[in-house]
């Protein structure tokens, strides 16, 4: 039988835990902040939603992921999402704290509920439908659900257009999602992960089968999983070496190892699930498929 994992070892940097929480249960009952005059947004893809609103003049701070649009990074930054103090959050007196699932630690996040300033906690659904939802709630927190069903309209028909450009490729590719290389291991994307969601949303096949989350992978199981292409993030955590990937003997016996197929894209831009992943599918899906892509 073949092994599918090695024993984990400690996450190489912080910002990679950005892309491990497990998707959130849908919200049944969708929050309202009474006072909307100074938000903290927490999550790179609620402040560019609000910013594709045209709500950002009620946000009073951001956090260290929210690097988009550009005007964003101006606003205070009360620290990375998944390692917030909640004395650092309560220091710019938000009247409203709208934070994407998995917000962190829990102790920090347990802090901010219990303050007297309202917490929303927006649900992560790595799918066409789960960025829809996401607008909706943002737009409700704020009191602007109009403006939500106008940005979820623009963004639903963008996000169709993009998966439609692979609807008629046949040979689909497997990628294998590379999160990191710890130790000459690769830690790859399962199912339930914002990795799992980008490669089907852009017409392919992730290659890994048989776990959810992210997990390091055994030599045996990267070579039974055949990856066409490898797929990792730039911009977010330690930059994945090309040399060092494909010095790996296990990557370099799969199709994507024999043909040195690396695609790297933008951490945040690739898997943040926002009002731009239309825009990165398309990306993604040229990258792949090249003049396959239709219009």
């Amino acid at each position: 039988m073949i092994s599918l994992f090695r024993r984990p070892t400690l996450a190489a940097a912080m910002g990679l835990s950005l892309f491990l929480a497990a998707p959130a249960p849908a919200s049944e009952n969708v929050g309202v902040f009474a006072d909307t005059s100074r938000i903290a947004a927490i999550g790179g893809s609620i402040t560019e939603i609000v910013y594709a609103l045209g709500e950002e003049g009620h946000l009073v701070a951001r956090d260290s992921t929210s690097r988009y649009p550009a005007a964003a990074v101006a606003l205070p930054d009360v620290g990375y999402m998944r390692q917030l103090s909640a004395e650092g959050v309560l220091s710019v007196n938000p009247s409203g704290i709208l934070a994407l699932h998995g917000s962190g630690p829990k102790e920090a996040v347990d802090v901010l509920k219990k303050s007297s300033v309202p917490f929303i906690d927006v649900p992560e659904h790595y799918s066409h439908d789960g960025i829809l939802e996401k607008i909706r709630i943002v737009a409700k927190a704020l009191g602007v659900d109009a403006k939500a069903e106008k940005l979820v309209a623009e963004t639903d028909a963008k996000l169709k257009a993009a998966e439609k450009q692979t609807a008629s490729i046949k040979e689909r590719k497997r990628i294998l999602f590379v999160l990191s290389i710890q130790g000459g291991k690769i830690l790859a994307a399962g199912s339930d992960t914002a990795g799992d969601g980008i490669i089907k949303l852009a017409g392919a096949v992730n290659a890994v089968e048989g776990f959810s989350g992210y997990k390091p992978m055994s030599d045996e199981a990267i070579v039974t999983a055949r990856p066409d292409v490898i797929l990792a993030m730039k911009n977010a955590g330690p930059p994945i070496a090309e040399a060092e990937l494909f010095a790996i003997p296990s990557i370099t016996s799969t199709p994507a190892g024999e043909g040195r197929k690396l695609i790297l894209m933008d951490g945040s831009y690739l898997l943040g699930f926002g009002p731009r992943t239309a825009n990165a599918i398309h990306d993604l899906a040229v990258s792949l498929y090249g003049s396959q892509v239709t219009d």
